[in-house]
C-alpha cells in the first residue's frame, strides 16, 4: 500500500484534465488504485433501470476518482497550490510542510 502526502480533509487543487483549476475537499484515497475523490470534481452519472413496474428510472450523480499526480495541495497559508516536503522534528514527529512559504500543514 501506498503512502499519499495528501490527506484525507485536505483542500487540493486540479492540475490536469476537464476540471484543471477546481478546487474542492479530498472525501476519499483510494492508495490501490493510486486515484483521489475530490468534492464536486469529475462529476460523473449513473443511470439506473428501474427496479418495479411502474417505477421510474434514477440518474444518480457521484465524484468520480482522479489520479492523485493530477492534484496538487494548496497551502493554507499562501494560497497556492505547492509542492510538499516532509520534516521531522527533534521528538521524532513528521509535518508535512509547504515548499514555497516553508509554513507546516497540519
Amino acid at each position: 500500500m501506498k503512502k499519499f502526502r495528501i490527506k484525507i480533509n485536505d483542500k487540493v487543487q486540479v492540475m490536469a484534465g476537464k476540471d484543471r483549476g477546481k478546487t474542492g475537499k479530498v472525501l476519499q484515497i483510494l492508495p490501490e488504485m493510486d486515484k483521489v475523490v475530490i468534492e464536486g470534481v469529475n462529476v460523473m452519472y449513473k443511470h439506473l433501470r428501474p427496479q418495479k413496474k411502474g417505477e421510474k428510472g434514477q440518474r444518480v450523480q457521484f465524484n468520480g476518482p482522479l489520479a492523485v499526480s493530477n492534484v496538487s495541495l494548496l497551502c493554507p497559508k499562501c494560497g497556492r497550490p505547492a509542492r510538499l516536503g516532509i520534516r521531522q522534528s527533534a521528538a521524532g514527529a513528521k509535518a508535512r510542510f509547504c515548499k514555497k512559504c516553508q509554513e507546516v500543514i497540519d
